[in-house]
């Protein structure tokens, strides 16, 4: 039986991790999280030329996203979307693990740990 994805890609946001894959010959985008901002965590991006082995791989689309191995329950069930719009363009996290935010976007609050990996073996259970 398959394995849900942990997160999934938007066209937009396959096309342009696959624009920064071809722009430095890179093997993808890797996503973690870090302390920091207001709300307490940020998102990392940063492009990759190798996959750490204990990297969740995601391929969609010919755009290859890695998760760091600390995120990985942080992002299960995210949507990854790139949005432009006229004063700003760039990657949009649908993550329904968020319970909050702070006002200019940049920093969120997740569910705790306990309440994460109920919910991620909940959902492994019914596949």
């Amino acid at each position: 039986m398959a394995q849900k994805q942990a997160v999934t890609i938007t066209d937009k946001a396959a096309a342009h991790i696959r624009k920064l894959m071809a722009n430095g010959g890179h093997m993808g985008l890797r996503i973690g999280i870090k302390k920091g901002g207001c709300a307490g965590m940020e998102y990392t991006m940063e492009t990759v030329d190798v996959a750490d082995p204990m990297d969740e791989r995601v391929d969609q689309d010919g755009a290859c996203v890695l998760i760091a191995p600390m995120a990985q329950m942080f992002l299960f069930g995210t949507e990854i979307d790139y949005e432009t719009s006229l004063l700003e363009s760039g990657f949009k996290f649908r993550n329904p693990n968020v319970t909050d935010a702070c006002g200019c976007g940049e920093s969120i609050k997740f569910k705790d740990i306990e309440t994460l990996k109920a919910e991620r073996e909940g959902a492994e259970g019914l596949q």
